[in-house]
């Protein structure tokens, strides 16, 4: 049997108990929320009908870290800690010099990583006394794990789904109902927002920014009965998500290993900056090097085509002014199969982190993610969905481009949902049936001649326009590795667990200070992070993992975490 790991498991003890708020390190604040109507920035009372006071007060926080309730960790311990895996049989199929490790988040009640703020944005509700919650889902991924959270807390939930993801997912739909939810397919005649959108197009396949609408309206219309809840975009749903970064910090320094690149899919940013957070924190206050790569549709480019500028959340004008990469609030994308990714901004931050060129974006067409997709499911066994599948193939863009360079890369993306519910997508691809497609320049500008025109600010602020869709299938690399390629990877076993962390040890009590080995940073240099003292707390008992909190030593370092340890 191989002794080579291929999985890197956490106890349930190592759950962080603080989520990471990027705001405290960003090298410029986030511009403001601006109000729909007067576009002057809003205040605490314009969001309370939308949300509760404690989301409100995490939306505009600075502080660094914000405790994870422990009724919040207890519905945690469901699913989480995920594990980190390392892809050895994919880099096999690949026949890369590139270590990729991916964290999975598909083990989840929900299938994907959205449950991690639909339980806290629940839990705060349910604190206020509200008796239901509002929203929208695209894919149905974030509906089903709103529809979980809900039911946890004994809360109503009014779901409005795109109606091409309603009519194209009809399980995902079947499992939201089944958790206690209504679902009504967007746009619909249930709201004023919904009766315009049919009015103006009758056969409407709806989008993302129609179906926030009609949730905001029954939210701000209920006399205070329900609140909203959104599964991306916002700072604190994007702050709840960094349990995924954090926990793969501690699994990769078992790995003995730390990224030169991390990938993740985007859409709203939810998934993105659940992986991409900790490692962003690293590369501005700890000296690491990690390029950081945004992944999404051709189908969908906000961040590659789109403009960064002020633009409605929503497509009837109801939500928050926001500055964003945006396509336009009106913007109606194609129906390709990866609707979570059909959102037509991007978070603040995300846009933010672009602008400021912290991070990378990449739009890539549909065929080739596909592909990518079966190449990673015939490797390692697992089905990922349409969503992550463009990271897969963003990651396996760069592990061959490192083969081509014969140089070690070391690779992190995060998996962040399965695909069992997305096998018409697969089977309409394994026909011949998919197509790519590339939005039209001409519908961009459309909908970008809607925006609000806010005083002082450009109205279009473009980046580079990427290659078109034709060029870049020219150079598909996953068409590529077909002609060269074994259809099936070499054989790889799992290596007995239990195994300790590497570099630290725990006998008799005590606990050897970790360090992080000098090899693991992209520039072959450990980040330095000095010993700092930190609050005497009881040590906790984790096999294979040191204390991060232990009397009498130092505090062990995570890259990014030294002055603030994970709690263990």
């Amino acid at each position: 049997m191989s002794d080579e790991t291929i999985r890197f498991d956490l106890p349930q003890s190592a759950i962080p108990t603080r989520w990471y708020n990027i705001q405290a390190d960003l090298p410029r604040p986030l511009p403001p929320v601006l109000h729909p109507a007067t576009y002057k920035p809003v205040g605490p009372e314009d969001l309370a009908p939308l949300f509760p006071k404690a989301l409100i007060e995490q939306e505009v926080s600075t502080e660094r870290f914000i405790e994870i309730p422990e009724e919040v960790r207890e519905i945690y311990k469901l699913w989480r800690p995920t594990p980190l895996i390392r892809a050895r049989r994919l880099e096999k199929a690949l026949d890369t010099p590139a270590h990729i490790y991916f964290k999975y988040e598909g083990g989840s009640p929900s299938g994907s990583h959205k449950l991690n703020t639909a339980v806290p944005q629940a839990y705060y509700n349910k604190l206020e006394g509200v008796q239901g919650l509002t929203t929208e889902t695209g894919a149905g991924q974030w509906g089903t794990a709103l529809s979980i959270a809900t039911s946890f807390f004994d809360l109503e939930c009014i779901v409005y789904m795109v109606k091409v993801s309603y009519q194209q997912k009809p399980y995902r739909r079947a499992i939201i109902q089944s958790f206690g939810a209504n679902v009504t397919p967007s746009p619909s005649d249930t709201t004023e927002a919904g009766r315009r959108f049919l009015a103006e197009d009758p056969d409407s396949t709806g989008s993302l920014g129609m179906a926030i609408s009609e949730a905001v309206e029954v939210a701000v219309t209920s006399g205070g009965k329900y609140k909203y809840a959104l599964g991306s975009v916002l700072n604190h749903v994007l702050m709840h998500q960094t349990v995924i970064g954090q926990e793969a910090l501690l699994q990769l320094r078992r790995a003995d290993a730390y990224p030169d690149v991390v990938i993740g899919c985007t859409g709203g940013g939810s998934n993105f900056a659940g992986i991409a957070f900790p490692f962003i924190r690293n590369n501005l206050n700890h000296g690491t090097n990690t390029r950081i790569v945004a992944v999404e549709p051709a189908a969908c480019p906000t961040l590659t085509r789109g403009s960064y500028t002020y633009d409605y959340g929503d497509t009837a004008g109801m939500a928050p002014v926001v500055k964003m990469h945006t396509l336009g609030a009106s913007f109606v994308p194609a129906p390709l199969h990866a609707g979570g990714l059909r959102y037509h901004g991007m978070a603040s931050i995300i846009s933010e982190l672009l602008d400021q060129d912290l991070i990378e974006a990449l739009a890539l067409p549909q065929l080739e993610v596909f592909g990518a997709a079966l190449k990673f499911l015939r490797s390692e066994g697992i089905v990922p969905a349409p969503e992550p599948s463009h990271a897969i193939a963003a990651v396996i863009r760069e592990a061959l481009a490192a083969k081509e360079a014969g140089e070690k890369r070391t690779i992190l993306f995060n998996l962040c949902g399965h695909g069992h519910f997305d096998m018409a997508a697969y089977d309409a691809y394994n026909r011949g049936e998919l197509s790519d497609y590339e939005y039209p320049q001409e519908a961009i500008d459309a909908a970008m001649a809607k925006v609000p025109q806010i005083e002082g600010q450009p109205k279009v602020v473009r980046r580079p326009a990427p290659a078109p869709v034709e060029e870049i299938r020219s150079e598909d690399p996953v068409a590529a590795l077909e002609e060269t390629a074994p259809e099936e990877a070499p054989g790889g076993e799992e290596a007995p667990g239990g195994e300790e962390a590497p570099g630290g040890v725990e006998s008799g009590g005590e606990t050897e200070a970790f360090v992080v080995p000098d090899a693991v940073t992209p520039g072959g240099e450990a980040p330095a992070v000095p010993a700092i003292d930190v609050p005497l707390v009881p040590a906790v008992e984790a096999p294979g993992i040191p204390s991060l909190d232990v009397p009498g030593v130092d505090a062990p370092v995570v890259p990014g975490f030294g002055e603030d340890p994970i709690d263990s």
